[in-house]
């Protein structure tokens, strides 16, 4: 099966397969949010070329043998703490995070971000503070005309160097396959503390995925997160809204 030149791997015999259901419910998140507009952007990398990029405590998780990093924006929006309402203003604005895919001591498989570009200073600090994520100050903004969607962003140079110019097409609603699965249904994150590993589970229903074909790619955020720079076209997905919810960090034992 082609898609834009990508050739989408079979399934494995014997790989696991993947549920786009969230393994276990939470009951009283630390942190409540909205992402909106979304687009997964991925491209197929080897797999020694990031896993060399991991702290010790994280495996790289891969799928047909290699390794997947995605370029993803979206509006975050309803960001709402534990018993405190959604604040106008900070708590919705525009993310684009670069990211791989990865698997903690005890199997669960979860996200490792190379940077979180964030509008929002005050977000970016607290989140620095409360999560140890590597986001950054950007100036950044997604503007939907109805089935296109344009994201810009340009970091802060606070912060370094690093942009996107992306723009995309909505399709049809996807029937998700196993690549799909193993690219979006991730519901733990990790991060890095004082050289030990620490996570965050998450919570959500399964993705509306709906099919996107990229019409503008411009970037050079991911050589500047530590990631060599993509090559060919990326598998490109699109969702419009998720509701999430997230517990408060833990030790990885």
């Amino acid at each position: 099966m082609q898609l834009r030149g990508l050739l989408v791997p079979r399934l494995p015999w014997g790989l696991e397969t993947i549920s786009a259901l969230a393994p276990r419910s939470i009951e009283k998140p630390a942190m409540r949010q909205v992402w909106r507009d979304l687009t997964f952007l991925h491209w197929r990398y080897n797999a020694e070329t990031i896993s060399g990029r991991l702290p010790p405590g994280l495996t790289l998780d891969t799928f047909d043998g290699s390794a997947w990093v995605g370029l993803v924006p979206f509006v975050l929006a309803a960001i709402q703490l534990r018993g405190l309402p959604a604040v106008p203003w900070i708590s919705a604005f525009p993310e684009t995070n670069v990211r791989t895919y990865v698997r903690g001591a005890d199997g669960e498989r979860g996200v490792w971000f190379f940077t979180l570009e964030a509008d929002r200073l005050a977000a970016v600090m607290l989140a620095r503070l409360w999560y140890h994520l590597p986001y950054r100050w950007a100036s950044m903004r997604v503007t939907r005309r109805g089935s296109a969607v344009e994201y810009h962003s340009l970091r802060n140079r606070l912060f370094g160097q690093g942009r996107t110019e992306i723009a995309v097409d909505i399709g049809s609603p996807l029937e998700t396959n196993e690549l799909d699965r193993f690219l979006t249904a991730r519901f733990r994150l990790y991060t890095a503390m004082r050289g030990r590993i620490a996570y965050a589970q998450i919570e959500h229903p399964p993705w509306p995925l709906r099919r996107a074909t990229v019409t503008s790619l411009k970037e050079n955020l991911m050589q500047n997160s530590g990631v060599p720079s993509p090559q060919g076209e990326p598998l490109a997905h699109y969702s419009e809204e998720l509701c999430v919810k997230a517990e408060a960090l833990q030790w990885m034992k």
